[in-house]
């Protein structure tokens, strides 16, 4: 490609709505622009790293076995409401009415569509298993879309689905997608790490995330430095601080506190260590009648150490708390504590289900609410002073330095942005809507689904946040734009610099790599800008001096200066760098 043929567009300045780099930078390298708010044009530069990132995910997951296929964006309301996601997907799903008034959504992803397909087409055990996947459009309604591609309203996504006769086949169709997963990130040439996670919204048992690191990630990533384990900080366990129990050495002491209310301050008060301290935390769980109303409710007390912050997911898997819990209103807390919040604790509260985390279990001695403003207790002991917890738990987030799980070193973090998700998800869609086949013995059973998913468009704003510097985006050879840039030195004035670079770039085109020839005729200085913030891996600079010394100069985007290279010798330098 010349680039007096494409489309280049570069800004000096970031429009002031792009508040972080990877959309700054996306913006100012003319690669996106803004049409509404979360919704974007895709310019040619930027369509280019798409159809790039795209090519790998196909060949991957055709290599693995999964057909394509392609379903639209916009789906009968029905197939959701069969599903039950119609209401419980929430406001992120666009509802919208054709002419007739039928419902119809705008899709965030294609759970129901491809099980509709399913339980129309795979009949026989003959046909299992199967696995389909399109990249298509979706279209979730953020309430605050920001950050440019990261969280937009419209984006491209890769689903797949795996449709499976039974538990174990369903297992080995995730491990072969978490496989193809691990070849298509190491592909597209970015620091990232697979960890074990929640499954959300989706649902499901069994769910990976594909993180690429960055320290602007919005995910916090728990890993082992020196074992393989590695899980998203809602999934994160946090195994008990203490090995046991100690003896009860202090006396329960009530005492006074005025004003300081939170862990933090009591402990600075009373000269103590933070991880004496106690923090409690009151949730409500309320049992509904038929009608909706509310006719009974559970006051639960979770008890986390004062250094350490509640993993509302991990609560939300504690028995009694899986329906669904919230965070107990100011009389509810005064009717079963007798105080208002900031000065709780275990000790007198009345109907309160109390759930330890695992470290707090084992504590002794330790420091709590008084359940009276301005008070405190002391010298606080399981069994002594207060019944044993009704249920211990793991309901903490887990902390730098905290043992790993596996006792094979301690616990490190670090941020990562989430680009690909793998699930098992069961018999939770086939089961909902009816997607059924006939076994061996002719009889129907449930399909076992999985679903696997990558943010296409995500991928472009997760790598520039990982690969950037002062002067503009770098991309990894295998998703950028263009993989070399010729940059010819006054082309228009020296018919040897401009048949030089025809040359070269006849050269590199017969080789396959993907070359971009700007003859634009700009100055040397604004032509280097432009590709230091388009982010092109490797620069050819040619001049009329040079080549008469018979030399051309070469410079990888992440290299401080150029290296100088006999011309006989640039192409083989590529060929290497390239691995052609």
């Amino acid at each position: 490609m010349k680039a007096s043929q494409f489309f280049i567009s570069t800004l000096k300045e970031a429009p002031a709505d792009a508040e972080v780099v990877s959309h700054q930078l996306m913006m100012r390298a003319g690669m996106i622009k803004r049409l509404g708010a979360g919704i974007y044009n895709y310019m040619p530069m930027g369509l280019r790293v798409i159809r790039k990132v795209e090519k790998i995910i196909r060949e991957e997951m055709d290599a693995a076995g999964a057909v394509e296929l392609l379903m639209p964006v916009v789906q009968p309301a029905e197939l959701w409401m069969e599903s039950g996601r119609f209401q419980a997907y929430g406001p992120e799903l666009m509802r919208i009415k054709d002419r007739h008034g039928r419902d119809f959504i705008v899709q965030p992803t294609s759970e129901e569509a491809i099980t509709d397909i399913a339980r129309q087409e795979l009949r026989s055990y003959r046909q299992l298993p199967k696995n389909f996947y399109h990249i298509q459009t979706k279209f979730r309604d953020e309430r605050r879309p920001r950050f440019g591609l990261m969280r937009g309203r419209e984006f491209t996504m890769k689903d797949a689905y795996s449709f499976d006769r039974d538990v174990e086949s369903a297992g080995r169709s995730y491990d072969n997608m978490y496989a193809a997963y691990r070849k298509i990130f190491d592909r597209f040439g970015l620091q990232y790490r697979a960890v074990a996670a929640d499954t959300g919204s989706i649902g499901g048992e069994r769910s990976h995330e594909f993180q690429v690191i960055a320290e602007t990630g919005e995910d916090a990533i728990v890993y082992c430095p020196t074992s393989d384990y590695a899980a998203n900080i809602e999934l994160a366990e946090a195994v008990a601080l203490l090995p046991s129990r100690g003896a009860a050495t202090q006396v329960l002491t009530k005492t006074r506190t005025q004003g300081k209310s939170t862990c933090e301050d009591v402990a600075a008060l009373l000269s103590l260590p933070l991880a004496q301290t106690v923090k409690s935390l009151v949730l409500a769980t309320d049992e509904l009648d038929q009608h909706g109303s509310i006719v009974k409710t559970q006051v639960w007390l979770l008890l986390v150490r004062g250094d350490h912050d509640l993993n509302e997911v991990k609560a939300g898997k504690v028995e009694g708390l899986k329906g669904g819990f919230r965070f107990a209103t100011v009389a509810e807390i005064e009717d079963h504590f007798g105080c208002k919040p900031g000065y709780l604790g275990p000790i007198g509260a009345k109907g309160v289900k109390v759930v330890a985390d695992r470290t707090v279990a084992v504590m002794s001695d330790f420091v709590c609410g008084a359940n009276e403003a301005d008070f405190h207790l002391t010298g606080v002991n399981w069994g002594r002073d207060l019944p044993e917890p009704d249920l211990v738990a793991d309901i903490r987030n887990v902390v730098a330095g905290d043992p790993s799980p596996d006792g094979q070193g301690v616990l490190a973090i670090q941020r990562g942005i989430e680009v690909g998700h793998v699930f098992y998800l069961g018999t939770k869609y086939s089961a909902a809507m009816n997607a059924n086949f006939l076994d061996e013995n002719g009889k129907p059973k449930l399909l076992e689904m999985g679903c696997y998913g990558i943010g296409v468009t995500r991928i472009l704003g997760a790598a520039i946040e990982q690969n950037h510097d002062a002067r503009g985006i770098i991309w990894p050879d295998s998703i950028a734009p263009f993989t070399v840039v010729i940059c010819p030195i006054g082309a228009d004035r020296s018919a040897d610099v401009k048949a030089a670079a025809d040359r070269l770039y006849g050269e590199l085109k017969a080789l396959g790599v993907d070359v971009l020839l700007d003859d634009r005729g700009e100055r040397p200085g604004a032509m280097f800008a432009d590709w230091e913030l388009i982010g092109i891996p490797h620069r050819v600079v040619l001049g009329d001096r040079g080549l008469k010394e018979g030399q051309v100069e070469y410079q990888g985007r992440r290299d401080e200066a150029a290296t100088k290279l006999a011309v006989g010798d640039v192409v083989g330098h590529l060929k290497g760098l390239l691995k052609l």
